[in-house]
Protein backbone atom coordinates (compact mmCIF):
# COMPACT_ATOMS: atom_id res chain seq x y z
CA UNK A 1 0.00 0.00 0.00
CA UNK A 2 1.31 3.34 -1.13
CA UNK A 3 1.65 5.36 1.90
CA UNK A 4 0.65 8.93 1.80
CA UNK A 5 3.20 9.83 4.33
CA UNK A 6 6.87 10.77 3.83
CA UNK A 7 7.41 10.59 7.21
CA UNK A 8 6.30 11.05 10.90
CA UNK A 9 6.88 12.43 14.11
CA UNK A 10 5.66 11.61 17.78
CA UNK A 11 4.62 13.78 19.61
CA UNK A 12 5.06 13.16 23.33
CA UNK A 13 6.75 14.34 26.42
CA UNK A 14 9.45 12.93 29.19
CA UNK A 15 8.27 9.75 30.87
CA UNK A 16 5.07 9.32 28.56
CA UNK A 17 5.84 6.05 26.93
CA UNK A 18 7.90 7.33 23.95
CA UNK A 19 10.91 5.05 24.36
CA UNK A 20 8.77 1.79 24.25
CA UNK A 21 6.65 3.28 21.72
CA UNK A 22 9.44 3.85 19.36
CA UNK A 23 10.82 0.43 20.22
CA UNK A 24 7.62 -1.20 18.75
CA UNK A 25 7.11 0.95 15.66
CA UNK A 26 10.95 0.00 15.01
CA UNK A 27 9.51 -3.66 15.22
CA UNK A 28 7.63 -3.17 11.55
CA UNK A 29 8.95 -4.08 8.42
CA UNK A 30 9.15 -0.32 6.78
CA UNK A 31 9.08 1.75 9.58
CA UNK A 32 12.02 3.68 11.44
CA UNK A 33 12.16 5.97 14.54
CA UNK A 34 15.30 7.79 14.92
CA UNK A 35 14.56 9.07 18.00
CA UNK A 36 14.77 12.59 19.45
CA UNK A 37 16.15 13.90 16.48
CA UNK A 38 15.67 17.66 17.53
CA UNK A 39 16.57 17.39 21.18
CA UNK A 40 18.67 20.54 22.06
CA UNK A 41 21.13 18.69 23.74
CA UNK A 42 22.42 15.63 21.69
CA UNK A 43 20.70 14.08 17.84
CA UNK A 44 19.03 11.11 18.12
CA UNK A 45 19.77 9.78 21.17
CA UNK A 46 22.45 10.42 23.71
CA UNK A 47 26.04 9.73 23.28
CA UNK A 48 25.02 9.27 19.41
CA UNK A 49 26.93 11.96 17.15
CA UNK A 50 24.66 12.17 14.14
CA UNK A 51 21.33 10.80 12.83
CA UNK A 52 22.06 9.48 9.06
CA UNK A 53 25.53 11.62 8.53
CA UNK A 54 23.70 14.90 10.14
CA UNK A 55 25.18 15.47 13.09
CA UNK A 56 24.46 18.20 15.50
CA UNK A 57 26.34 21.17 14.64
CA UNK A 58 25.32 20.51 10.90
CA UNK A 59 21.81 19.95 13.11
CA UNK A 60 21.49 23.53 14.34
CA UNK A 61 22.49 25.23 11.56
CA UNK A 62 19.93 23.73 9.43
CA UNK A 63 17.38 21.43 11.29
CA UNK A 64 15.05 21.12 7.82
CA UNK A 65 18.25 19.06 6.52
CA UNK A 66 17.95 16.54 8.82
CA UNK A 67 13.70 16.68 8.41
CA UNK A 68 15.19 16.11 4.20
CA UNK A 69 17.81 12.87 5.23
CA UNK A 70 15.47 11.10 7.28
CA UNK A 71 12.79 11.65 4.08
CA UNK A 72 15.50 10.38 1.50
CA UNK A 73 17.85 8.09 3.83
CA UNK A 74 15.65 6.28 6.29
CA UNK A 75 14.67 2.39 4.71
CA UNK A 76 10.88 2.88 4.22
CA UNK A 77 9.34 5.17 6.10
CA UNK A 78 11.23 7.37 8.95
CA UNK A 79 10.42 9.33 12.23
CA UNK A 80 11.06 11.06 14.96
CA UNK A 81 9.81 11.92 18.67
CA UNK A 82 9.46 15.39 19.50
CA UNK A 83 8.94 16.95 22.92
CA UNK A 84 7.34 20.61 23.99
CA UNK A 85 11.07 21.55 24.35
CA UNK A 86 13.00 20.77 20.88
CA UNK A 87 14.02 22.84 18.49
CA UNK A 88 10.91 25.29 17.68
CA UNK A 89 12.27 25.83 13.77
CA UNK A 90 11.48 21.80 13.48
CA UNK A 91 7.80 22.05 14.58
CA UNK A 92 7.51 25.64 12.35
CA UNK A 93 8.18 23.20 8.96
CA UNK A 94 6.65 19.85 10.34
CA UNK A 95 3.30 20.80 12.11
CA UNK A 96 1.85 22.41 8.77
CA UNK A 97 3.31 19.60 6.41
CA UNK A 98 0.58 17.66 5.55
CA UNK A 99 3.32 14.81 4.07
CA UNK A 100 3.93 14.33 8.10
CA UNK A 101 2.23 11.74 9.95
CA UNK A 102 1.26 13.07 13.08
CA UNK A 103 0.87 10.97 16.08
CA UNK A 104 0.45 12.15 19.74
CA UNK A 105 1.01 9.87 22.28
CA UNK A 106 -0.27 11.44 26.08
CA UNK A 107 -0.21 9.93 29.82
CA UNK A 108 -1.72 11.12 32.77
CA UNK A 109 0.46 14.30 33.95
CA UNK A 110 0.33 13.31 37.58
CA UNK A 111 1.93 9.62 36.76
CA UNK A 112 4.34 11.54 33.93
CA UNK A 113 5.59 14.00 36.58
CA UNK A 114 6.44 11.69 39.95
CA UNK A 115 7.73 9.21 36.55
CA UNK A 116 10.12 12.04 36.21
CA UNK A 117 10.89 13.14 39.49
CA UNK A 118 11.81 9.44 40.21
CA UNK A 119 14.11 9.06 36.91
CA UNK A 120 15.65 12.24 38.02
CA UNK A 121 16.23 11.22 41.69
CA UNK A 122 17.78 7.67 40.32
CA UNK A 123 19.27 8.86 37.24
CA UNK A 124 17.10 5.84 35.69
CA UNK A 125 15.77 6.48 32.88
CA UNK A 126 15.16 3.72 31.02
CA UNK A 127 14.78 -0.43 32.08
CA UNK A 128 15.63 -3.75 30.30
CA UNK A 129 16.22 -5.98 33.15
CA UNK A 130 14.22 -5.33 36.65
CA UNK A 131 17.34 -6.44 38.77
CA UNK A 132 18.92 -3.29 37.93
CA UNK A 133 15.76 -1.48 39.20
CA UNK A 134 16.38 1.32 41.27
CA UNK A 135 13.52 2.63 43.41
CA UNK A 136 13.48 6.02 45.51
CA UNK A 137 9.93 7.69 46.50
CA UNK A 138 10.09 11.00 45.95
CA UNK A 139 7.78 14.63 47.48
CA UNK A 140 5.62 16.05 45.43
CA UNK A 141 5.80 19.93 44.98
CA UNK A 142 2.56 21.78 43.55
CA UNK A 143 3.73 24.82 42.17
CA UNK A 144 6.42 22.53 40.19
CA UNK A 145 3.43 20.22 39.26
CA UNK A 146 1.27 23.39 38.30
CA UNK A 147 4.03 24.15 35.77
CA UNK A 148 4.79 21.38 34.24
CA UNK A 149 0.73 20.67 33.56
CA UNK A 150 0.52 24.65 31.77
CA UNK A 151 3.89 23.68 29.53
CA UNK A 152 1.91 20.34 28.62
CA UNK A 153 -1.53 22.19 28.07
CA UNK A 154 0.36 24.58 26.37
CA UNK A 155 1.84 22.01 23.81
CA UNK A 156 -1.28 20.51 23.43
CA UNK A 157 -3.34 23.79 22.27
CA UNK A 158 -0.44 24.20 19.78
CA UNK A 159 -0.57 21.16 17.98
CA UNK A 160 -4.61 20.97 18.21
CA UNK A 161 -4.31 24.50 16.86
CA UNK A 162 -1.78 23.33 13.50
CA UNK A 163 -3.49 20.41 12.99
CA UNK A 164 -7.39 22.44 12.83
CA UNK A 165 -5.44 25.63 10.62
CA UNK A 166 -4.24 22.74 8.25
CA UNK A 167 -6.77 20.37 8.33
CA UNK A 168 -4.79 17.70 9.38
CA UNK A 169 -5.84 14.92 11.67
CA UNK A 170 -3.44 12.57 14.13
CA UNK A 171 -3.06 9.21 15.70
CA UNK A 172 -3.65 9.66 19.11
CA UNK A 173 -2.11 7.18 21.61
CA UNK A 174 -2.18 7.30 24.98
CA UNK A 175 0.53 5.34 27.59
CA UNK A 176 -2.48 2.37 28.63
CA UNK A 177 -2.59 1.47 24.51
CA UNK A 178 1.11 0.97 24.32
CA UNK A 179 -0.12 -2.75 25.93
CA UNK A 180 -2.15 -3.21 23.08
CA UNK A 181 -0.35 -5.13 20.44
CA UNK A 182 -3.79 -4.03 17.81
CA UNK A 183 -3.38 -0.51 18.60
CA UNK A 184 0.50 -1.17 17.76
CA UNK A 185 -0.56 -2.89 13.99
CA UNK A 186 -3.79 0.47 13.86
CA UNK A 187 -0.80 2.86 13.70
CA UNK A 188 1.23 1.05 11.28
CA UNK A 189 -1.42 1.02 9.06
CA UNK A 190 -2.09 4.60 9.70
CA UNK A 191 1.24 4.97 8.38
CA UNK A 192 0.56 2.86 5.36
CA UNK A 193 2.78 0.37 6.42
CA UNK A 194 1.71 -3.20 5.79
CA UNK A 195 3.21 -5.58 7.90
CA UNK A 196 2.11 -6.46 11.38
CA UNK A 197 3.42 -7.38 14.68
CA UNK A 198 2.62 -10.78 16.82
CA UNK A 199 3.61 -9.22 20.15
CA UNK A 200 5.38 -5.92 21.60
CA UNK A 201 8.64 -5.22 22.18
CA UNK A 202 9.45 -7.21 25.54
CA UNK A 203 13.36 -5.16 26.26
CA UNK A 204 12.08 -2.29 27.83
CA UNK A 205 10.70 -3.12 31.21
CA UNK A 206 7.88 -0.53 32.72
CA UNK A 207 9.58 1.31 35.46
CA UNK A 208 7.94 1.97 39.30
CA UNK A 209 4.86 -0.05 38.86
CA UNK A 210 3.14 0.53 41.97
CA UNK A 211 0.57 2.79 42.87
CA UNK A 212 1.05 6.36 43.66
CA UNK A 213 0.70 6.36 47.16
CA UNK A 214 3.75 4.09 47.65
CA UNK A 215 5.94 5.91 45.79
CA UNK A 216 5.42 9.68 46.83
CA UNK A 217 6.28 10.75 50.63
CA UNK A 218 3.42 13.66 50.61
CA UNK A 219 0.66 11.40 49.09
CA UNK A 220 -1.95 13.10 50.99
CA UNK A 221 -0.32 16.78 50.71
CA UNK A 222 -0.50 16.04 47.19
CA UNK A 223 -4.28 14.64 46.94
CA UNK A 224 -4.72 18.00 48.85
CA UNK A 225 -3.23 19.86 46.52
CA UNK A 226 -5.06 18.42 43.07
CA UNK A 227 -8.22 18.47 44.83
CA UNK A 228 -7.82 22.01 44.43
CA UNK A 229 -6.68 22.82 41.50
CA UNK A 230 -9.24 23.14 38.93
CA UNK A 231 -8.34 20.24 36.69
CA UNK A 232 -11.77 20.65 34.42
CA UNK A 233 -11.00 24.57 34.90
CA UNK A 234 -14.94 24.63 35.99
CA UNK A 235 -14.21 28.10 37.14
CA UNK A 236 -13.40 29.47 33.47
CA UNK A 237 -15.07 32.35 31.83
CA UNK A 238 -16.05 30.66 28.62
CA UNK A 239 -15.07 32.64 25.81
CA UNK A 240 -16.90 32.14 22.14
CA UNK A 241 -15.91 35.72 20.87
CA UNK A 242 -14.13 35.83 17.35
CA UNK A 243 -10.66 35.56 17.01
CA UNK A 244 -9.10 39.29 16.05
CA UNK A 245 -6.58 40.56 14.49
CA UNK A 246 -3.79 43.13 15.59
CA UNK A 247 -6.10 46.06 13.74
CA UNK A 248 -3.23 48.15 12.70
CA UNK A 249 -4.65 50.19 11.34
CA UNK A 250 -6.50 52.05 14.14
CA UNK A 251 -3.36 52.87 15.29
CA UNK A 252 -2.69 55.95 16.71
CA UNK A 253 0.64 57.67 17.38
CA UNK A 254 1.83 61.38 18.25
CA UNK A 255 3.21 64.16 15.90
CA UNK A 256 6.96 63.84 17.04
CA UNK A 257 6.66 61.85 20.26
CA UNK A 258 7.87 58.45 20.68
CA UNK A 259 4.21 57.38 21.91
CA UNK A 260 1.97 55.35 20.19
CA UNK A 261 -1.35 55.03 21.37
CA UNK A 262 -3.43 51.36 20.77
CA UNK A 263 -7.34 52.82 20.65
CA UNK A 264 -9.61 50.14 22.07
CA UNK A 265 -13.03 51.07 20.54
CA UNK A 266 -15.92 52.92 22.42
CA UNK A 267 -12.99 54.23 24.97
CA UNK A 268 -11.81 57.57 25.59
CA UNK A 269 -10.34 57.50 21.39
CA UNK A 270 -10.61 61.47 21.35
CA UNK A 271 -9.57 62.76 24.19
CA UNK A 272 -6.39 60.53 23.98
CA UNK A 273 -5.53 61.37 20.31
CA UNK A 274 -5.97 65.02 21.78
CA UNK A 275 -3.73 64.94 24.23
CA UNK A 276 -0.66 63.41 22.00
CA UNK A 277 -1.76 66.28 19.40
CA UNK A 278 -1.26 68.96 21.92
CA UNK A 279 2.42 66.79 23.69
CA UNK A 280 3.49 68.00 20.38
CA UNK A 281 1.96 71.58 19.89
CA UNK A 282 -1.17 70.74 18.30
CA UNK A 283 0.39 68.93 15.34
CA UNK A 284 -1.82 66.63 13.59
CA UNK A 285 -0.88 63.03 14.77
CA UNK A 286 0.13 59.90 13.02
CA UNK A 287 -2.93 57.64 11.59
CA UNK A 288 -3.46 54.87 9.19
CA UNK A 289 -0.34 52.58 9.83
CA UNK A 290 0.38 49.36 7.69
CA UNK A 291 2.19 46.99 9.54
CA UNK A 292 5.21 47.80 7.63
CA UNK A 293 5.22 51.57 8.17
CA UNK A 294 4.70 50.74 11.97
CA UNK A 295 7.82 48.32 11.72
CA UNK A 296 9.59 51.73 10.06
CA UNK A 297 8.12 53.75 12.82
CA UNK A 298 9.35 51.62 15.54
CA UNK A 299 12.47 51.01 14.19
CA UNK A 300 12.94 55.33 14.08
CA UNK A 301 12.10 55.43 17.61
CA UNK A 302 13.72 52.71 19.58
CA UNK A 303 12.68 54.59 22.66
CA UNK A 304 9.45 54.51 22.02
CA UNK A 305 6.22 53.44 24.26
CA UNK A 306 2.99 51.74 23.63
CA UNK A 307 -0.27 52.37 25.73
CA UNK A 308 -3.85 51.62 25.49
CA UNK A 309 -6.85 52.50 27.68
CA UNK A 310 -9.52 50.53 29.43
CA UNK A 311 -13.06 51.97 29.75
CA UNK A 312 -15.37 50.60 32.62
CA UNK A 313 -17.24 48.00 30.84
CA UNK A 314 -20.54 49.32 31.75
CA UNK A 315 -19.47 52.96 30.31
CA UNK A 316 -18.45 51.48 27.12
CA UNK A 317 -21.06 49.52 26.55
CA UNK A 318 -23.18 52.81 27.09
CA UNK A 319 -21.12 54.57 24.51
CA UNK A 320 -21.46 51.96 22.54
CA UNK A 321 -25.10 52.37 22.65
CA UNK A 322 -25.33 56.27 22.61
CA UNK A 323 -22.64 55.98 19.52
CA UNK A 324 -23.73 53.44 17.29
CA UNK A 325 -27.30 52.64 17.86
CA UNK A 326 -29.41 55.13 19.03
CA UNK A 327 -27.28 57.89 16.78
CA UNK A 328 -28.30 57.92 13.36
CA UNK A 329 -24.97 59.96 12.28
CA UNK A 330 -22.49 58.52 9.42
CA UNK A 331 -20.31 56.17 12.24
CA UNK A 332 -23.70 54.51 13.39
CA UNK A 333 -25.00 51.35 12.43
CA UNK A 334 -28.58 51.58 10.78
CA UNK A 335 -29.08 48.07 9.64
CA UNK A 336 -27.83 46.72 12.84
CA UNK A 337 -30.31 49.54 14.63
CA UNK A 338 -33.09 48.89 12.64
CA UNK A 339 -32.02 44.74 13.58
CA UNK A 340 -32.06 45.64 17.37
CA UNK A 341 -35.51 47.20 16.99
CA UNK A 342 -37.25 44.94 15.15
CA UNK A 343 -35.89 41.36 16.45
CA UNK A 344 -34.60 42.22 20.33
CA UNK A 345 -37.12 44.13 20.98
CA UNK A 346 -35.46 47.73 21.89
CA UNK A 347 -37.46 50.82 22.62
CA UNK A 348 -36.29 53.08 20.66
CA UNK A 349 -37.53 55.41 17.98
CA UNK A 350 -36.99 55.96 14.27
CA UNK A 351 -35.49 59.55 14.69
CA UNK A 352 -32.04 60.08 16.73
CA UNK A 353 -32.93 60.83 20.38
CA UNK A 354 -29.57 62.35 21.10
CA UNK A 355 -30.59 65.17 18.87
CA UNK A 356 -34.32 65.12 19.59
CA UNK A 357 -34.16 64.76 23.50
CA UNK A 358 -38.18 65.80 23.55
CA UNK A 359 -40.02 63.80 22.07
CA UNK A 360 -41.10 61.16 24.22
CA UNK A 361 -37.38 59.31 25.15
CA UNK A 362 -37.02 59.75 28.91
CA UNK A 363 -34.69 58.37 31.22
CA UNK A 364 -36.91 55.74 31.78
CA UNK A 365 -37.19 54.40 27.85
CA UNK A 366 -33.11 54.60 27.66
CA UNK A 367 -32.71 52.29 30.80
CA UNK A 368 -34.94 49.94 29.35
CA UNK A 369 -33.60 50.29 25.52
CA UNK A 370 -29.71 49.90 27.54
CA UNK A 371 -31.02 47.18 29.10
CA UNK A 372 -32.15 45.37 26.21
CA UNK A 373 -28.81 45.95 24.56
CA UNK A 374 -27.05 44.82 27.07
CA UNK A 375 -29.18 41.49 26.87
CA UNK A 376 -28.49 41.72 23.12
CA UNK A 377 -24.73 42.07 24.07
CA UNK A 378 -24.54 38.98 25.96
CA UNK A 379 -26.37 36.65 23.79
CA UNK A 380 -23.71 38.20 20.92
CA UNK A 381 -20.77 38.40 22.59
CA UNK A 382 -21.62 34.15 23.17
CA UNK A 383 -22.14 33.55 20.20
CA UNK A 384 -25.60 33.33 20.11
CA UNK A 385 -27.56 36.42 17.37
CA UNK A 386 -26.50 36.06 14.03
CA UNK A 387 -24.96 39.70 13.79
CA UNK A 388 -21.03 40.64 13.90
CA UNK A 389 -19.41 41.32 17.58
CA UNK A 390 -18.75 44.76 16.46
CA UNK A 391 -15.26 45.96 17.63
CA UNK A 392 -17.46 48.64 19.04
CA UNK A 393 -18.67 46.47 21.38
CA UNK A 394 -16.42 43.65 21.62
CA UNK A 395 -14.55 42.96 24.86
CA UNK A 396 -11.54 45.02 25.40
CA UNK A 397 -9.57 41.51 26.48
CA UNK A 398 -10.06 39.99 22.75
CA UNK A 399 -9.56 43.26 21.73
CA UNK A 400 -6.45 43.53 23.37
CA UNK A 401 -5.92 39.77 22.48
CA UNK A 402 -5.83 40.60 19.00
CA UNK A 403 -3.12 43.46 18.84
CA UNK A 404 -1.21 41.07 21.26
CA UNK A 405 -0.26 38.94 17.89
CA UNK A 406 1.60 42.21 16.42
CA UNK A 407 2.62 44.79 20.08
CA UNK A 408 2.24 44.40 23.44
CA UNK A 409 1.66 47.59 25.08
CA UNK A 410 3.96 48.89 27.47
CA UNK A 411 1.71 50.42 29.94
CA UNK A 412 -2.18 49.57 30.32
CA UNK A 413 -4.07 52.64 31.57
CA UNK A 414 -7.58 53.56 33.57
CA UNK A 415 -10.36 55.91 31.78
CA UNK A 416 -10.94 56.73 35.57
CA UNK A 417 -6.95 57.48 36.13
CA UNK A 418 -5.73 58.89 32.53
CA UNK A 419 -4.60 62.01 33.94
CA UNK A 420 -2.41 60.35 36.90
CA UNK A 421 -1.79 57.61 34.15
CA UNK A 422 -0.67 59.91 31.13
CA UNK A 423 1.72 62.23 34.06
CA UNK A 424 3.66 58.47 34.30
CA UNK A 425 3.90 57.73 30.40
CA UNK A 426 4.86 61.07 29.92
CA UNK A 427 8.20 60.89 32.54
CA UNK A 428 8.75 57.55 30.49
CA UNK A 429 9.51 60.04 27.44
CA UNK A 430 11.47 62.84 29.66
CA UNK A 431 8.85 65.53 29.59
CA UNK A 432 8.45 67.60 32.35
CA UNK A 433 5.14 68.99 31.64
CA UNK A 434 2.07 68.19 29.79
CA UNK A 435 -1.41 68.61 28.50
CA UNK A 436 -4.46 68.99 30.42
CA UNK A 437 -7.07 66.10 30.53
CA UNK A 438 -10.77 66.62 30.94
CA UNK A 439 -12.17 66.02 34.50
CA UNK A 440 -15.09 63.77 33.08
CA UNK A 441 -13.43 61.48 29.28
CA UNK A 442 -16.49 60.25 28.35
CA UNK A 443 -19.52 62.76 27.22
CA UNK A 444 -22.18 59.71 27.72
CA UNK A 445 -21.53 59.66 31.68
CA UNK A 446 -24.26 62.19 32.85
CA UNK A 447 -26.96 60.30 30.83
CA UNK A 448 -25.58 56.85 32.20
CA UNK A 449 -25.48 58.39 35.64
CA UNK A 450 -29.52 59.27 35.60
CA UNK A 451 -30.27 55.24 35.16
CA UNK A 452 -27.56 53.67 36.45
CA UNK A 453 -28.79 51.11 39.57
CA UNK A 454 -28.02 48.07 40.96
CA UNK A 455 -30.15 46.02 37.66
CA UNK A 456 -27.95 47.90 34.79
CA UNK A 457 -24.97 47.12 36.67
CA UNK A 458 -25.82 43.27 36.88
CA UNK A 459 -26.77 42.87 33.28
CA UNK A 460 -23.60 45.07 32.41
CA UNK A 461 -21.46 41.99 34.27
CA UNK A 462 -23.94 39.01 32.64
CA UNK A 463 -22.28 40.65 29.22
CA UNK A 464 -18.94 41.51 30.24
CA UNK A 465 -17.70 38.78 32.67
CA UNK A 466 -14.72 38.38 31.06
CA UNK A 467 -13.70 42.10 31.37
CA UNK A 468 -14.72 42.52 35.16
CA UNK A 469 -12.79 39.16 35.79
CA UNK A 470 -9.31 39.91 33.69
CA UNK A 471 -8.88 43.62 34.49
CA UNK A 472 -10.50 43.84 38.01
CA UNK A 473 -13.36 46.21 37.34
CA UNK A 474 -15.74 47.16 40.02
CA UNK A 475 -18.96 48.49 39.83
CA UNK A 476 -19.04 51.68 37.75
CA UNK A 477 -20.31 54.16 40.55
Amino acid sequence: MMSRFDYFVVFAEMRTGSNFLEANINSFDGLTCHGEAFNPHFVGFPNVDNVLGVTRDMREADPVSLIEKIKAKTHGLGGFRFFNNHDARALDAILPDPRCAKIILTRNPIDSYVSWKIAKATGQWKLTNVKHARKEPVAFNAAEFERHMAELQAFQVTLLNGLQKTGQTAFYVAYEDLQDVDVMNGLAAFLGCESRIEALDQKLKKQNPEPLDSKVTNFDAMAHALARMDRFNLNRTPNFEPRRGPNVPTYIAAPRAPLLYLPLKSGPVDVVSDWLSQLDDGAEVLTTFSQKSLRQWKAAYTDHRTFTVLRHPLARAHAAFCDRILSTKNDSFPEVRETLIKQFGLPIPKFDPLRDPDQGYDAAVHKAAFVAFLGFLKKNLTGQTSLRVDPAWASQLSLLQGMSDFTIPDLIMREDRLGHDLAILAAHIGRETMPGVPDVTDPHAERLGQIYDADVEAAARDAYQRDYIAFGFGDWA
